[in-house]
């Protein structure tokens, strides 16, 4: 695919090339990798700044995500990249490549430092997730520190580095610039920029800013830092559209491609049919999002591919407020189950909580987001747990968020299962073609191509 930038991109892709040391505080669903990846082939094959790269992010992300973007862009086909995700011998491989970029789960940063017996070899680093190395304390911070010094340039990419207050910056900036602006120790960030504030005697359990300090914290690490938010001179969109691409994994694809070839699957003793094309639909975009309902309507697990980059997208969000839109039941008991923290949307007085910004995961459904209902004053982000057919619930959902009074630029996820019912729906989607027809031809694509029927 060929890659053409929106303006806050080239922006961004600009000043990773320009400043050896890089904070890019940009909102999810804005094209961190692919800014990173086209940053690091100028400076790799146009200005010859960098023979090699590490990438540090979670293990989702690292295995699926950054190679998924490499793959993606014409203009990065000739870019090398192992991944050193796995088992120690699949990570040794990958880490002796040789390759232009080798990415790596934040997991295993000690172990690559101070165990894997590996000569550190990159001359740039890029820390997907930069905030989840906010705690000076923990072993991959301080491994990370360690390797530093042997690292020319550095690049940290976050939504929100301070979610939890301005003390969370002091590790992320040292980590970026060893101590030069922020200083190299947190205590003495501390006793400049904060007051005790919740203490036991001389126990402090929390601080507090001092007056002025936010503005004086900002103007410091504002020479390396960009952001999407408060940069005048970007041209942010009104609305993002990204679709997160999540295989479902050896198990759950077993399970999908039986279902979709014979029409029938076998689960903890019960069969699950599909009479008709529109019925294998429904039964497909279950199974798409992880789970299946057997004829009795008990509920049969899948895979928790979703589940798993839901999280991801929540803890990229870094504290900031998450509406989900889901379909069936057990995706509702399923997510929260896996969020205990999030409350379903029913009521007025969940509606104004969320509005109040007291709800930092929400959970919606489609039939349930008509017209008139204001949602955009509790966040801007939303994320398509499971897809529709109907186009009219699709864009009522989504203007629940991107409507007047919205205040920051709107993204909405859209989690696809690689290879499934999710991509037909989304083509639908974008061409406005939601009929029953339309459900029912995509369908029978489908399962004249996997030879269904014959």
């Amino acid at each position: 695919m060929l890659y053409k930038p929106h303006n806050y991109q080239t922006t961004a892709i600009n000043f990773v090339e320009t400043h050896p040391i890089a904070a890019l505080l940009l909102e999810m669903g804005l094209g961190k990798s692919s800014i990173a990846l086209t940053a690091i082939w100028n400076l790799m094959y146009d200005y010859f700044e960098v023979q090699r790269v590490l990438v540090v992010a979670p293990l989702r992300v690292a295995r699926d995500t950054w190679p998924a973007e490499q793959q993606k862009w014409d203009h990065l086909a000739a870019l090398t990249m192992a991944i050193a995700v796995g088992p120690e011998a699949k990570r040794l491989q990958a880490l002796n490549a040789g390759a232009d970029v080798t990415v790596i789960n934040r997991e295993n940063v000690t172990w690559l430092i101070e165990r894997s017996g590996v000569q550190w070899q990159w001359d740039m680093v890029v820390i997907d997730e930069l905030s989840s190395f906010k705690n000076h304390q923990a072993k991959r911070f301080r491994s990370l520190l360690k390797a530093r010094p042997l690292v020319r340039r550095i690049v940290g990419l976050t939504g929100t580095p301070a979610a939890n207050g301005l003390e969370d910056l002091w590790a992320q900036f040292r980590l970026l610039d060893m101590g030069e602006r922020l200083g190299r120790y947190i205590t003495h960030y501390r006793r400049e920029f904060f007051d005790p504030d919740k203490r036991n005697g001389m126990q402090v359990f929390s601080y507090k800013p001092k007056p002025g300090a936010e503005d004086e914290i900002y103007q410091r690490i504002s020479d390396v830092t960009i952001s999407m938010r408060t940069c005048d001179h970007l041209t942010l969109p009104e609305v993002t559209y990204n679709t997160v691409e999540i295989p479902m994994g050896e198990k759950g694809r077993r399970a999908y491609e039986r279902m979709l070839k014979d029409l029938v699957l076998e689960l903890e003793g019960t069969e699950v049919t599909a009479a008709n094309a529109a019925a294998l639909s429904g039964k497909l975009t279950q199974m798409a999002s992880g789970a299946l309902y057997d004829e009795d309507g008990n509920w049969h697990l899948i895979h928790d591919a979703k589940l798993d980059a839901l999280e991801d997208l929540i803890e990229g969000a870094n504290g900031k407020p998450v509406l989900v839109a889901y379909w069936y039941a057990h995706d509702l008991e399923r997510i929260l189950a896996r969020f205990p923290e999030a409350r379903l949307l029913k009521t007025g007085a969940d509606m104004e909580a969320w509005n109040n910004g007291e709800l930092p995961l929400a959970l919606i459904h489609p039939a349930s987001a008509g017209h008139g209902l204001n949602l955009q004053a509790g966040g801007s982000t939303l994320i398509w747990f499971t897809l529709t057919w109907s186009l009219e619930l699709y864009q009522q959902t989504n203007a629940r968020l991107h409507r007047q009074g919205q205040q920051e630029p709107v993204v909405i996820h859209h989690l696809a299962a690689k290879d499934s019912i999710d991509q037909k729906i989304l083509s639908a989607l974008a061409v406005k073609d939601t009929t029953q027809a339309a459900l029912i031809d995509a369908v029978k694509a489908t399962i004249t191509m996997e030879g269904v029927g014959r």
